[in-house]
């Protein structure tokens, strides 16, 4: 009562599936151009929008030091300033304290 395995698969489905390889293989290989299209168009793609950014990245960064630079300058003139003010007023306390002496005696 037992089967042979060969007898389970009938003979002209093997030929079938041995016909359908080719035809995958033909949509395959059919496919395979607009792939490749796609893919070049989308490296173009990428690559255009790399320069753009990268184009950016460099005036942002120009511009960055620009505003250091202005920053650097600021800080100096802030400094120069403050050393201004405290001059004034350690002479306006000096004279202050020297006046109130001269009235003391």
């Amino acid at each position: 009562m037992c089967i042979c395995p060969t007898d389970w698969i009938p003979s002209h489905n093997l030929q079938v599936s041995s016909q359908k390889r080719p035809k995958r293989s033909r949509v395959r290989i059919h496919n395979l151009p607009r792939r490749k299209q796609r893919k070049e168009t989308m490296d173009k793609d990428m690559k255009l929008k790399n320069l753009k950014l990268y184009m950016e990245n460099i005036s942002i960064i120009e511009e960055n030091e620009k505003l250091r630079k202005k920053a650097t300058l600021l800080h100096q003139e802030n400094l120069a300033l403050i050393a201004e003010f405290q001059n004034r007023f350690s002479k306006h306390d000096r004279l202050n304290k020297d006046e109130s002496k001269n009235t003391v005696h």
